[in-house]
């Protein structure tokens, strides 16, 4: 509850956001830009004529009661709207308030967490059955590529069956390849978000729904954080002076927003590499693990294709030296080849023929 404030808040949209369960219908979509200080110091450095952050993309879409995925509440057909997504952040109230109406009754996050993942993993388990009657006819006639997608389907419906999110199922490289191909909803990353009080934020140990949402995440192996979507709605309003004055007073140190994003990240295993100069300074996100040919091509195919090298300083050496040139001079530039792996912070310039 309070996913549609939170959205409108961190997204500057105007979502519908009103006390009655389903106000939202159709899925909204909010860009915001990561904060990150480190493209607005590379800025000035370069004298940047523009500097371009990298951005994450929300989607807002219905909440899910008991039988959605038989068609109760707004209907199954909402599922599909998470499919293309890369996480999901489950919004969830850990906050008592008589005034504000909860579609179960009480305030039970555990609870709310459980229907939302029974009714994924059922809309997931149709997707299975389907996919396993197409494969059923190769594996009748030995085909060894259907035999073998037969056996990772079935250890997946089998997971599902028992209430288990497909996240539970390991695979190896080649078997991940294969269930991407479903855009399973349980095997996405999740991240749950307590809604808590303004009173609370500054000390959710004395919040016991809080307490049990950590708790239960750490069980997941997901992530968790609090923010008061509330304070989120107020300081929204705010200009950028006044919304730090503001959180100072309550005693917050991070914007609920700052936060999300940050978790986002780590969710995800999404990191930043930059590239610098004087017609522009730019963010680039790419997942942990990327070699530097793919991260190239996160700028342009050609780039990727036509790899040569890539010229890399570290954030950290290059604004301690203070310009490129005297980075270079104190020989922190690293020339490095098609087998490197970026790293956060990386500032880079790619060398490509094509």
């Amino acid at each position: 509850m309070g996913k549609s404030t939170l959205f409108n808040a961190i997204t500057k949209s105007k979502a519908p956001a009103e006390n009655y369960p389903f106000c939202t219908i159709d899925p909204n979509v909010g860009v915001v830009t990561v904060p990150d200080d480190r493209i607005d110091k590379l800025a000035v450095m370069e004298s940047s004529e523009k500097r371009v952050p990298a951005i994450v993309e929300f989607v807002d879409i219905a909440g899910l009661v008991k039988g959605a995925s038989k068609g109760e509440g707004l209907g199954n057909k909402f599922l599909s709207h998470i499919r293309e997504v890369d996480a999901i952040a489950m919004v969830v109230r850990c906050f008592e308030d008589g005034n504000i109406i909860h579609v179960e009754g009480s305030i039970n996050p555990i609870r709310d967490i459980e229907i939302i993942m029974t009714e994924l993993c059922l809309a997931d388990l149709d997707t299975v059955d389907k996919r396993l009657q197409r494969t059923e006819k190769g594996k009748r006639a030995g085909d060894k590529e259907a035999v073998a997608e037969w056996d990772l389907f079935s250890s997946v419906k089998k997971a599902l069956e028992e209430g288990r999110p497909a996240m539970a199922v390991e695979a190896t490289p080649d078997q991940e390849k294969k269930l991407k191909e479903l855009s399973l909803l349980t095997r996405k990353s999740f991240l749950y978000i307590g809604n808590v009080s303004e009173n609370d934020l500054t000390d959710v140990t004395k919040n016991q729904y809080y307490q049990a949402l950590q708790k239960f995440a750490v069980g997941q192996t997901a992530s968790c954080l609090p923010i008061s979507a509330k304070i989120e709605s107020e300081v929204a309003e705010l200009s950028e002076e006044e919304a730090v004055q503001f959180l100072a007073d309550l005693g917050i140190k991070e914007r609920g927003l700052h936060a999300i994003i940050r978790k986002s990240y780590e969710t995800l295993g999404l990191i930043s590499f930059f590239t610098a100069g004087p017609m522009e300074s730019r963010a680039w996100t790419i997942t942990k693990g990327t070699l530097a040919p793919q991260a190239a091509g996160k700028i342009h195919s050609d780039i990727e294709r036509g790899f040569i090298r890539a010229e890399v300083y570290s954030y950290d050496d290059l604004i301690a030296a203070g310009s490129t040139a005297k980075a270079r001079e104190a020989g922190k530039l690293r020339t490095e080849g098609k087998e490197y792996v970026m790293r956060d912070g990386d500032v880079v310039h790619f060398r490509f023929n094509v």
